[in-house]
């Protein structure tokens, strides 16, 4: 270990003791709704058989690891604005970095798998179900998982490996790259090489296979000769490119650019954006934008 600091201390957002209070609860709140709401789409496509198919299995995905990031962050940002829980160790701060930033990969293969599944419904929709059979989804949804942790493995060791000298104050709700890089003694010059590259890899290239299946869905769509029909295959992809929208224009805020040493106070109002809103918007959007997921709920709320 070449670390002489041991444990950081994380500011969260400075301010008077009421503002800090305020936000602890707002950050309860999200974080509750979140996992209801993803937990609830979990629970509605299991209970509808109608639902078992390769487009909510990977909707099942997403609301997994929505779960999962936004835990990664809320409980410990909730301890932070309370004065309860700021110090972090170094050891679980490179966890926390290696889980949020693997789980935020994956959700960039999987949105990008995603639109795939939507670009053969509507380009192929004769054939989709044999073309994405069950087999097939299963395969895409463990390569977008695998992919995720093995392209941040690399990027969290060369962070762990870094000289943190002093001082040891992290001026964010969690352990960010960006605020690491900043406290470090020692040259970063490679951690920020291997973050962009990573960038590089993991946004842009899913970013571009998701623009390359829009790209043919749209042209797929007007090409249907019918109003209704035309409305009808822009409502099956409509929720998803929404998701893909607010999750892509903040990440690549976040982490496709040369230098890490920018304004960490801008970066954290952009995080709290990417790991509390968007989290509990993607339920909402796929709930209240998919005519089949009302139905579902719909037919839920009518047994109760």
């Amino acid at each position: 270990n070449r670390t002489n600091v041991e444990e950081f201390i994380l500011l969260g957002f400075p301010g008077p003791w009421h503002f800090r209070i305020s936000l602890a609860v707002v950050f309860a709140l999200t974080y509750s709704l979140t996992v209801t709401g993803n937990a609830s789409i979990m629970a509605l496509v299991w209970m509808n058989s109608n639902l078992h198919t390769p487009m909510y299995f990977f909707l099942c995905n997403l609301s997994f690891l929505e779960i999962w990031y936004t835990t990664g962050v809320a409980p410990k940002a909730i301890g932070i604005m309370l004065g309860t829980s700021q110090t972090i160790s170094f050891n679980v701060c490179i966890l926390q970095l290696f889980f949020l930033l693997s789980l935020g990969s994956t959700e960039c293969f999987l949105l990008s798998v995603m639109a795939y599944d939507r670009y053969l419904a509507i380009c192929y929709p004769l054939r989709y179900s044999s073309l994405m059979n069950s087999v097939l989804s299963a395969r895409l949804v463990l390569s977008c998982w695998l992919g995720g942790f093995l392209a941040i493995s690399l990027l969290a060791f060369l962070t762990s490996r870094l000289t943190f000298c002093g001082p040891h104050v992290i001026n964010h709700f969690f352990c960010n790259i960006d605020a690491c890089l900043a406290l470090s003694c020692s040259d970063t010059w490679h951690v920020e090489l291997a973050t962009f590259l990573v960038s590089i890899i993991v946004v842009v290239a899913s970013c571009v296979v998701t623009l390359v299946s829009y790209i043919y869905i749209i042209s797929s769509i007007l090409r249907i000769q019918s109003s209704h029909g035309r409305k009808k295959a822009f409502s099956t992809c409509s929720a998803h490119l929404s998701v893909v929208t607010i999750w892509y224009g903040s990440i690549i805020f976040l982490y496709v650019k040369l230098s890490a040493q920018n304004s960490l106070n801008r970066n954290k109002l952009v995080n709290v954006f990417n790991t509390f809103v968007t989290p509990l918007l993607n339920p909402f959007i796929y709930t209240l934008r998919n005519k089949e997921v009302k139905q579902a709920l719909g037919r839920v709320l009518q047994k109760k």
